[in-house]
């Protein structure tokens, strides 16, 4: 394993004291793969706004560089501008800028900021360069979008908007990543895209992700993992190794990075970084 290839991590905020000290723990566990940054999610709507905020000075102050998501859908401009400032004024130069998803029942907001290109831009417009702006990629496509073609269209144009970098969803089929980098490759779009990975703990939980983002788990994956039933620690190990061998596969055939979805959890991605480390 070449350190040209980064790691980055993905944490959630807590949403009460004991989670806050877990995963106090969990940072220092993951200290060990020394990620390139830690992206932090932001609620819906921004209902996790001041999580996110607490979160990311918390792991500034332990001198990892944080990196903020910020959602457009349900905010308006100058709500996120004034995020933005405070993110400025944390010192925070990396920013994940997301669509984002309205929570059950609240309207949308008519604010001009309907897709992440908007708030690309408008970060653009109001920023110029500070933020280094990573948006999110599709390589199996967005489950709301009309076709492959158009899931492309709508990527590059948060590309053409200001986007410096992308990180995917998750998947388990290296194919769909690498056809995704060659058809963007093919529109003359050649920015880095990080390959996210979510690790494979529990069948139940990543079957319910799936659904809601439209992530594939192939057949014979989920077949295998339907066959342990409730036996948690060959789940565990089965999903290890499979994502162990995935991350290898990008690795050698040129993804720029890997970033984990940890779910504010060290096992399973340090197992999979150990073997990476140790092939």
């Amino acid at each position: 394993m070449s350190r040209q290839n980064f790691f980055s991590l993905e944490f959630f905020p807590p949403r009460d004291v004991e989670a806050a000290e877990r995963l106090q723990k969990t940072t220092q566990e993951l200290l060990v793969i020394n990620p390139d940054f830690i992206s932090v999610t932001f609620g819906a709507g921004g209902s996790t706004q001041e999580g996110t905020l607490e979160t990311v000075r918390m792991l500034k102050a332990q001198g990892i560089k944080a990196v903020p998501h910020l959602s457009c859908i349900g905010n308006k401009a100058d709500r996120i501008l004034g995020i933005l400032e405070q993110f400025k004024q944390m010192g925070v130069d990396r920013i994940v800028a997301l669509r984002g998803d309205l929570p059950s029942g609240m309207g949308l907001v008519d604010n001009g900021l309907r897709y992440a290109s908007d708030l690309v831009s408008l970060i653009r417009q109001h920023h110029g360069d500070h933020f280094h702006i990573e948006v999110a990629a599709y390589p199996e496509m967005h489950p709301q979008a009309d076709s492959p073609s158009a899931d492309l269209d709508h990527f590059i144009t948060k590309v053409k908007a200001g986007a410096d970098s992308a990180i995917t969803q998750y998947f388990y089929n290296a194919d769909a990543y690498f056809d995704f980098v060659n058809r963007l490759q093919a529109k003359g779009i050649n920015i880095p895209v990080i390959a996210g990975i979510m690790p494979i703990t529990n069948y139940s939980q990543l079957s319910r992700f799936s659904q809601m983002c439209g992530a594939e788990i192939p057949r014979w994956i989920r077949l295998r993992l339907a066959e342990f039933g409730d036996d948690r620690a060959s789940i565990r190990s089965f999903g290890i190794e499979v994502v162990s061998q995935l991350c290898q596969q990008l690795i050698d055939n040129g993804a720029p990075g890997i970033h984990f979805y940890t779910l504010n959890q060290s096992a399973a991605t340090l197992a999979i970084w150990n073997n990476l480390n140790n092939a």
